[in-house]
């Protein structure tokens, strides 16, 4: 990736990442690139973690649970000021889009690498960011919203019509939604889905939208600075997804012809530049098999699949965010900004597929990534760690680049075929699987292409011998075994060294 070789007067010599995983080693990749200084914070069960051995300096922090302790503002924030950082990285997850973090971080007099925090709170609301966006004159869907007159909720539901997508206005990864096509089932459903707002985000609010029966999802990222300044970095196609996560995502989206591209794009850049929109984000849309597509929501940080972009633009997403943080303008036009080429990220997960996509556990024995041209593995998790069931299953991500779609497919294949992750159940064979689908290989996917096609997480059956084969292989392997292999009989080992 170039960072352009533009010198920044940076405002602070040290970046504290507030994160853990990949996307602290990712963000310390670039802080060191530009010569600064980076700290991270870690709860001890990722004391033996990559981003701590490549920090400059590390912070433990406690909690009732690992993942209290990375939701802990006032431990970040101590950190911060111990180790001298002048700036938070957030990361993705945890307190990346959290309002009251970054107005605390300003209010310490520290630098929040990301968007200001009306502006989180703005897009953060769904319910908020849908009324922003359709005031705009942007494209949204047909919906109700609870807030506007709750005593008449469910009937302005009703004639929104079926299907119909139930949302938390809270919400965010799938949480709560809830889909209706029978409006019997409709106040029922309702209640479900208040009931699961409020235990996952502590507020029961809903709204209701149109749902387009297989849609595609498309997200646009952009970039803007506090001057005003707002471009979008192209599009990137997100529809397999399984309980509404995303496994696989790529750019540019087969979905689109450069018109609808170019729509889109800006599209999502007019709703960034309309609410004064600083540092990265994505704009996210429900596209439809007719074209048409509708605002979704905006994230306000940088996204788990902002490499794809990356590799085919050549740009450093990181970079500009700390740039854009340290108070300069963008340094790139629209115009300066180009695509060359197809990216595909893959996220590998400690889960088994087979049975229901279920997160797995367990010592990372062995690790090869996999090597060769266009080939790039983002990862927090090194040999002899271990992978346990206080985070996200998510362990690495798999990023390629070729020259066309067929050719980064062709190289995903090899290099799924060769990663090599021994201790826990992973996700890569299901993956080899997704991308020799036919429907896969023509672009011909959506947001439940994977419910649509069960054969593919379900395991092939192996034939016998290859069965019995490799139980005899695992046997050998083993210590028992070996041992009894090795082992001299008493007769012979009797018979001490003599030799006829």
């Amino acid at each position: 990736m170039s960072d352009h070789n533009i010198n920044t007067a940076w405002p602070f010599d040290t970046v504290l990442v507030a994160n853990r995983g990949e996307i602290a080693v990712r963000v310390l990749r670039t802080v060191h690139k530009l010569g600064l200084r980076g700290v991270v914070v870690y709860h001890a069960a990722d004391r033996n973690t990559l981003a701590v051995s490549m920090a400059d300096q590390a912070i433990e922090i406690t909690g009732a649970t690992p993942v209290a302790a990375y939701l802990d503002q006032q431990q970040i924030l101590a950190a911060a000021t111990s180790s001298g950082a002048g700036a938070i990285h957030p990361g993705y997850g945890f307190l990346s889009e959290n309002t009251g973090f970054a107005r605390a971080v300003e209010a310490a007099g520290l630098v929040f690498i990301g968007p200001k925090p009306e502006q989180i709170e703005l897009m953060g609301d769904k319910v908020r960011a849908r009324n922003f966006v359709e005031k705009g004159g942007f494209p949204v869907a047909p919906s109700a919203i609870e807030d506007d007159d709750p005593a008449s909720f469910v009937e302005r539901a009703r004639k929104v019509g079926t299907p119909l997508l139930i949302k938390p206005s809270a919400g965010g990864g799938g949480k709560g939604m809830r889909i209706v096509r029978d409006l019997s089932l409709l106040e029922a459903e309702i209640e479900r889905a208040r009931s699961e707002g409020q235990r996952y985000f502590g507020d029961g609010r809903l709204y209701v939208e149109r749902y387009i029966e297989n849609p595609r999802h498309i997200e646009v990222q952009v970039l803007g600075d506090a001057y005003g300044n707002v471009v979008h970095v192209f599009e990137r196609e997100c529809s397999v997804q399984r309980r509404f996560q995303k496994i696989v995502e790529e750019t540019p989206s087969p979905a689109l012809d450069e018109a609808l591209r170019q729509k889109i794009c800006e599209t999502a850049a007019g709703i960034a530049r309309s609410a004064g929109y600083r540092n990265a984000g994505t704009v996210e849309f429900i596209f439809g098999q007719q074209g048409e597509f509708y605002f979704l929501e905006m994230n306000t940080r940088l996204q788990v699949e902002h490499p794809v972009t990356e590799e085919i633009t050549g740009l450093d997403l990181v970079h500009e965010q700390l740039r854009v943080a340290a108070g300069e303008k963008l340094r790139l036009s629209q115009s300066d900004i180009q695509s060359r080429g197809h990216a595909i990220e893959f996220r590998i997960y400690a889960e088994d597929p087979a049975r229901g996509y279920t997160p797995t556990t367990g010592p990372v024995l062995r690790l090869h990534p996999p090597q060769g041209e266009g080939v790039r593995w983002d990862s927090g998790v090194v040999q002899g760690g271990e992978v346990t069931s206080a985070f996200d299953p998510m362990i690495a991500k798999l990023i390629i680049r070729g020259r066309d779609r067929g050719d980064a497919i062709a190289r995903a294949d090899k290099a799924l075929r060769d990663t090599v992750l021994l201790g826990c159940k992973t996700n890569t064979a299901f993956l080899r699987r997704l991308i020799a689908h036919p429907a896969f290989v023509a672009g011909d996917v959506h947001t439940g292409f994977l419910d649509a096609n069960p054969q593919i997480a379900a395991e092939p059956e192996l034939a016998v011998p290859a069965l019995q084969a490799l139980l005899a292989a695992a046997a050998i392997s083993t210590r028992p075994m070996r041992d009894a292999a090795d082992a001299i009989p008493d007769l012979h080992a009797a018979i001490g060294s003599w030799s006829n």
